[in-house]
């Protein structure tokens, strides 16, 4: 695909154009987001993100619009993960619902610029040794089958390193004082709840980043799409937040059909490695054939949490975990 600086130019300007006009309406003033306002944004973020594939189509030809539709259908099957987890750390850390779309803006912004870190590295390392599919994909069948083993379970902010070491170095008050991060109390300057909010935020963006980009890269080996599919998802997460937050206990096996989803991935991945640097003999998955299986498991995992939370109320979703727990003579040691 011949993408020059001005494509380039053109895409990331209409992402700081987006960012702008977010930052002018959506979230211009501190409020609770309601699910008319929500859904009104989606459709307009996902009407972008479609806008967008058919400019590809049009411009470079159905192989690279076909690609850039599947990494797009990943990633953001893969946000609202995302969303699951900001959920459990807006929860555990009791933010206030009038910041959480503050928040949230922060935590895309970090995001974007996270991943436009790791497609860049990702493509020159694509670029130069071949070998880096078959890292990619090895990556993803762990994420995949450590998934698999904990989908019922959730992520324990409390567990994050980076929020630990912080909580440990930095004094910080109880109270929030709007989306401030810093006050100074009797003298003294303190960090605020929303200062640790944004370190988990932003670190588990960084987390995020290390599963998203290689399963992306599974889909397409165009940086412009990669980063394009990412960007136009991550948009779109806020939005969808506030969209799904009332749902997603009902999206029981979501991160089940997620875990599939990376695990087929990062099989493909190995496969093409295999196809281009051993033999030719070795199969080769198609991206129209990508795009249904991934079609397939995401229908399959939403159908089987409606039928499950239809027949067990009690039911509640997970956003699922890659490791197992620390136990509490962990954490303490």
């Amino acid at each position: 695909m011949d993408v020059g600086l001005d494509t380039w130019a053109f895409i990331i300007g209409i992402i700081l154009a987006l960012l702008v006009l977010d930052l002018l309406t959506f979230s211009r003033h501190p409020h609770e987001v309601g699910f008319k306002e929500a859904a009104w944004w989606s459709v307009f973020y996902i009407a972008v993100a479609i806008a967008f594939g058919l400019w590809v189509w049009w411009d470079s030809g159905s192989v690279f619009g076909t690609e850039y539709f599947t990494a797009y259908l990943v990633e953001k099957s893969l946000s609202i993960d995302n969303v699951f987890v900001f959920a459990i750390i807006l929860t555990t850390f009791a933010v206030p619902s009038i910041y959480q779309q503050r928040v949230l803006l922060i935590g895309v912004i970090l995001a974007l610029i996270f991943r436009a870190i790791f497609i860049a590295i990702g493509a020159a390392a694509l670029a130069y040794f071949a070998f880096t599919f078959f890292i990619f994909g090895a990556i993803l069948i762990w994420t995949g089958f450590g998934l698999m083993r904990h989908w019922n379970e959730d992520p324990d902010p409390s567990e994050n390193f980076v929020v630990r070491f912080v909580k440990r170095k930095v004094p910080f008050t109880e109270t929030y004082h709007g989306t401030k991060l810093f006050v100074k109390e009797n003298g003294v300057r303190l960090a605020t709840p929303m200062f640790i909010v944004m370190i988990a935020i932003g670190s588990t963006d960084l987390l995020f980043a290390l599963d998203s980009i290689p399963a992306t890269f599974g889909v397409t080996q165009e940086p412009f799409l990669v980063f394009a599919a990412n960007a136009f998802a991550l948009l779109g997460l806020r939005a969808l937040y506030f969209l799904v937050k009332g749902l997603l206990d009902r999206l029981i096996y979501l991160s089940l059909g997620l875990a599939f989803i990376l695990i087929f991935i990062g099989v493909k991945l190995i496969l093409l490695f295999g196809h281009e640097q051993i033999s030719e003999a070795l199969p080769k998955i198609d991206t129209v054939v990508s795009l249904i299986v991934i079609v397939a498991i995401l229908t399959v995992a939403t159908v089987a949490s409606l039928i499950k939370s239809a027949r067990d109320p009690d039911a509640v979703a997970h956003a699922g975990r890659v490791t197992a727990p620390k136990d509490d003579s962990e954490s303490s040691s």
